[in-house]
């Protein structure tokens, strides 16, 4: 079942329970879908690596957004940012481990021959080809530096 139609299943489920902030959040990631089928002028079906893309930026904004409300002592525009991440993560594939990432790292900083920082974009590319919608862009940079310096 594709990633656009379980958000609309529960869309309606919210619906049915009166859940405010999940519904808010599911209307968001439609509109993003929306928009991202449309952006190109042609209505095309959304692959599933698209989908998760649109969900991760989400997710990432919503965790921004928290992360300065917290920094300004805003608990109560924090929650809602938190518990909108909560709804929209669920429709993420499991995260890897910081330990299963840097196997990947290592194993792609092998495959390619990188000596150094020069060579972190080639990494970088092709680890998040791999890793896609599994792991954060910022943990595997980190993981790349620290690697790629030794």
């Amino acid at each position: 079942m594709s990633l656009q139609k379980q958000v609309m299943d529960k869309m309606k489920e919210a619906m049915k329970a009166k859940d405010t902030i999940a519904l808010q959040a599911l209307r968001a990631v439609k509109s993003a879908f929306l928009l991202a089928k449309t952006a190109t002028g042609v209505q095309k079906e959304l692959t599933e690596e698209q989908e998760i893309k649109i969900i991760q930026k989400q997710v990432k904004q919503r965790k921004d957004s928290a992360a300065i409300f917290i920094k300004q002592d805003r608990e109560d525009l924090a929650a809602p940012e938190l518990a909108e991440l909560a709804v929209l993560e669920q429709f993420l594939p499991e995260a890897l481990s910081e330990e299963e990432i840097e196997a990947v790292v290592m194993k792609t900083i092998g495959a390619l021959e990188a000596s150094g920082m020069q060579d972190m974009g080639k990494v970088m590319a092709a680890v998040q080809v791999e890793l896609a919608g599994k792991a954060d862009g910022k943990i595997i940079s980190t993981l790349v530096k620290k690697n790629l310096m030794r």
